[in-house]
Parts: structure tokens; sequence; C-alpha cells
């Protein structure tokens, strides 16, 4: 029986061991294929929200037109990429080449893993958990939008226009640059994830809607401390930034919640009416 047991543990650990296989040669085949167009990625991609022609800037210069505010439109990114380091450029094109090749592969990820979880599964879980994949998938696309197209344009150019003094030149290394897209991207499309771990919360019955209204409060908290651990500036326009679509984000998974809590109050009456019939 021992026996059994010990080479069914190896059976799904040798059938793991294959998942993460075939994630991770997804992953280094589009780290590759980005390698090999890494001058056109940094140029068009990684360079472009530190360019006044950027669509972010159009748009913020068009509603700053129309509540008459003219600060909104972005006339120069007053700063210089350096790199310091003899092998910057090149860590910093694997960097690249790997976070990009992360986000491209990351919907075939994670339905490698769902694949591997759910013969695990019941029926009724597997109902549950339908479309697992397509709406974790959209969440992190949703949140590497933006942070690329909302947060890192905003955060570059408030960055580039802070001056304590003229004296001072803003002269960035390319390795800080790099990095700090990195992780508002990664980031943001991290976080975003948060209304589908609140789902499968709820339907466990860890989290309730009641309980996440009690820490309202203490959310607010939470979600600046998130906030500052993913803009590595710490500034405090980034912060707001990213701290504001969070708490929409804790709301709408309040609502989430609220909602998987009635339909599991609702199916449990139907259990139990279909068993007092029986009886």
């Amino acid at each position: 029986m021992a026996e059994e047991k010990e080479m069914a543990f190896l059976d799904h650990l040798e059938e793991l061991r294959w998942h993460v296989v075939r994630s991770a040669g997804a992953i280094v085949l589009a780290m590759i294929v980005s390698f090999v167009f890494i001058r056109e990625i940094f140029e068009y991609i990684i360079f472009a929200p530190a360019k006044i022609n950027f669509p972010t800037f159009k748009y913020m210069c068009e509603v700053g037109k129309l509540m008459g505010i003219n600060d909104l439109c972005v006339t120069e990114l007053p700063f210089k990429l350096q790199s310091r380091m003899m092998t910057g450029q090149f860590m910093m094109s694997l960097t690249a080449s790997f976070v990009i090749g992360l986000i491209v592969a990351f919907p075939y990820v994670v339905w490698e893993l769902w694949s591997f979880v759910k013969p695990g599964l019941q029926n009724k879980e597997r109902k549950f958990s339908k479309g697992a994949v397509a709406a974790v998938s959209f969440l992190f696309i949703s949140g590497v939008l933006f942070g690329y197209f909302i947060l890192c344009p905003t955060t570059i150019w408030f960055l580039a226009s802070y001056s304590i003094s003229d004296m001072i030149i803003n002269e960035f290394d390319i390795t800080s640059y790099v990095s700090t897209i990195s992780s508002l991207v990664l980031g943001c499309g991290l976080l975003f994830q948060f209304p589908m771990v609140i789902y499968f919360l709820s339907k466990i019955g860890m989290v309730t809607p009641d309980l996440m209204r009690k820490y309202r409060k203490h959310s607010v908290v939470v979600i600046l401390i998130l906030g500052a651990v993913i803009t590595p500036s710490g500034d405090p326009f980034s912060l707001t930034v990213i701290s504001l679509p969070l708490y929409i984000l804790f709301e709408i998974s309040i609502y989430i919640s609220s909602i998987v809590v009635r339909n599991k109050l609702k199916a449990e009456a139907a259990e139990l009416r279909a068993d007092q019939q029986q009886n």
C-alpha cells in the first residue's frame, strides 16, 4: 500500500516536472525571439514611454486642453540614459528579453499549471473554476497594459521633470531605467490578480464581503504599502497613480465576493430543499 502511494506521488511529481519544463521552455523560446529583435524592442517598446510622442502623453495633452490645464502637455523629458557598467547594456538586454518572454508566455504557463491541477478537482470544483485561465490571463494582461501605458510614462515624466536645482542634470543609468519599467509592468500584472484571489478564497469560505468591508480602512494602508513596493522610485505621484486602481480593484473584489457568497447560499438552500423533498 505504501509503495502504491509512493508510486502515485512520484507519478504526480513526474507529471508536474513536465508541466514546469514545458512552461520554462515557452518562456525561454519567447525570450530568445525577444533577444533576436532586442534593438527594435528597446527602440519601439522599452524606450517608447520616454518619448514625448507616446500615446499617453498625447491623450494627457488633449485632456489638459479640455480642462484648461496646459501643464499636462509634455513638451520635453529632460533626462539622458547612460550605461556606466561594462556589462550594463548586455545584462539589460537579457533582463528585458526575460520580462517580455514571461509576459508573452504567461497565458500558456497558466494553462500548463491549470492542466496539472484540473484532474485533481471534483466536478463541482471544475464548474466553479471554469474560465479561470482566461480570467487570470485577462487580468494579467490588463495589469501589464495599465503599468506600461499609464504608470510607466507618468512615472518617467514626473521623475524626469522633478528638480531641486538647475545645477543637477538628470542622467539615469540604463539599469535603473529598465528595472523600473520591468517592476512597474510585472508588478501591475500580478497585483491585478487580486479579484481572482478573492474569488477563490470566497469559494472556499476564507473570505466574505462582510469581512472585507470591515477591514476596508486597513486595506488602504496595505494598498499604499503594495504601491510603494512596486514603485521603486517611491515618489508620491506614482504611488497615487498605482494606489487608486488598486483600491478600485479592492471594491470590485468585494462585489465579486458578495456574488460568490450569494450564489453559494442559494446552492446550499437548493440542496437542503432537495434533501427535504427526498426525505
